[in-house]
């Protein structure tokens, strides 16, 4: 249902620009897209900012250390 007002009001819009004439429409036409455009860009980064705080950072050193650990036991064993 949301999608069908969506594009009902989609086609609202684009009539109205339409009519506006080719200056104005285009104006306002870049400037949604465009706005459209910058709204998304934050809502990943936002997305972004907050996945990385939950998720861990990767320790080099850690995992290093535990390769040659493992490679060690690897030697001993083999």
């Amino acid at each position: 249902m949301a999608l069908f007002i969506s594009i009902i009001l989609s086609i609202l819009l684009g009539f109205l620009l339409f009519v506006m004439g080719p200056i104005v429409g285009g104006i306002l036409a870049f400037g949604i897209i465009v706005g459209c455009l910058f709204r998304g860009l934050s809502l990943l980064n936002d997305i972004h900012k907050r996945i990385s705080k939950v998720t861990p950072k990767p320790d080099r050193a850690r995992e290093a250390y535990e390769n040659y650990l493992k490679e060690k036991e690897a030697e001993e064993q083999g």
